[in-house]
């Protein structure tokens, strides 16, 4: 068969009810001057805190409120170096996970955060590893907690571009499902939607494999039974362990298979407009979905994988793969995940994602290339 593939990960995952109270300890012997990241509401960071400060560990604060900038990173760049912090913990969700470990990778590198960015930046290789960095996602979707990557937002270019390197995975994710469960409706809809869109886009990647395949699979299936469950009761702790076995599921799986259209166009709408990751995944996915099917017939490729997607989340045996794009027409109104228009996106914006989108990281694992006309046709669609 000439099978071959690669895989890498966190060092090591723990995963379950109640693992945060694991969280002390691990942090302790990895450090003990340590830079706490955490989002708007400090109240899980700082009861970390104080019980970090009974093993004699000092504590730095840091708060990230908003999906990060380079100027949010280069901020906690700037007060760990100065304050000597030798561990980072990032306690929340995909943002503050996203700049911890972007913090724990530049701490012990030298030149600016820029040096090493892709598409906007020089895309410089860390040549020294990061510092010892525990993540401990507090929602359910970006998976970042497995991921070797960190989205950064440029104001200047008004793009969302990533910090990547096989250094950046984290020494400890604790997954921990109950942290979950304060989450309201809105969010566990758009996190949910992002976990869905990524084990998705993996599946059906150019660069798809058996191995990943399991992942994808499993957690697609936990997301069709749980999603909805858990948007309509957040108490559900099933449905929330389901979602966060999902959502580290995907970002294991696109931590080494690269994702496609969704997320190609994200990176430009998210630097260009104040939209949520997970709301621009969802209100693209329908399109995105449809057009990659009409693109694949034209060219006579298989549809096999996407006849599969709609039959996990249908539940019927015999769903093909044109009954996906009203299988999550129907999910996203369920979800009231808003339109792209309610965001500001227009018409006249389109040449200009478009041109964006081409060069994204992520539109290079789609399934098929797309013309400029059919990734006009997914706009449109999705407005």
């Amino acid at each position: 068969m000439g099978l071959t593939f690669d895989f890498a990960t966190a060092t090591k995952i723990i995963f379950g009810n109640n693992s945060v109270e694991k969280v002390p300890e691990i942090v302790a012997s990895n450090g003990n001057i340590v830079l706490l990241v955490t989002g708007k509401n400090r109240k899980q960071a700082e009861l970390l805190g104080a019980k970090l400060q009974k093993l004699d560990c000092k504590i730095l604060y840091f708060s990230v409120e908003k999906e990060p900038t380079t100027t949010i990173i280069e901020e906690g760049i700037n007060l760990a170096r100065v304050d000597g912090c030798n561990v980072v913990v990032g306690l929340g969700g995909g943002s503050v996970i996203d700049s911890a470990k972007a913090i724990a990778a530049m701490v012990p590198n030298k030149g600016s955060l820029t040096d090493y960015l892709e598409v906007i930046g020089l895309g410089k290789p860390l040549t020294d590893a990061p510092l010892p960095f525990i993540a401990v996602p507090t929602t359910a979707g970006t998976g970042a907690e497995a991921t070797k990557n960190a989205v950064i937002k440029s104001e200047e270019y008004q793009v969302k571009v990533s910090l990547r390197s096989d250094k950046m995975f984290p020494a400890f994710a604790i997954v921990d499902p109950v942290l979950s469960l304060s989450m309201p409706p809105a969010l566990t809809a758009s996190t949910g939607m992002d976990a869905l869109t990524h084990l998705l886009e993996t599946f059906v990647s150019n660069q798809s494999n058996p191995f990943i395949d399991v992942f994808c699979r499993d957690g697609m299936c936990r997301i069709s039974t749980s999603l909805v469950k858990a948007f309509k009761n957040g108490t559900d702790i099933v449905a929330r362990e389901n979602l966060s076995m999902a959502s580290l599921l995907g970002g294991m799986a696109l931590a080494n298979v690269k994702l496609g259209a969704i997320h190609g166009f994200a990176s430009p709408m998210g630097g260009m407009y104040p939209i949520p990751h997970g709301e621009v995944c969802a209100s693209l996915l329908p399109a995105v979905f449809d057009v990659n099917i009409s693109a694949l017939k034209k060219q006579g490729k298989d549809l096999s994988r996407f006849d599969e997607v709609a039959r996990i989340f249908s539940g019927n045996p015999n769903a093909k793969a044109e009954d996906g794009t009203e299988i999550f027409e129907k999910l996203v109104r369920e979800l009231n995940i808003p339109r792209l228009t309610s965001f500001g996106l227009i018409k006249t914006d389109f040449p200009e994602l478009v041109e964006k989108a081409k060069n994204a990281s992520s539109m290079k694992g789609n399934p098929v290339k797309l013309s400029d006309d059919e990734l006009f046709v997914i706009l449109e669609k999705s407005l």
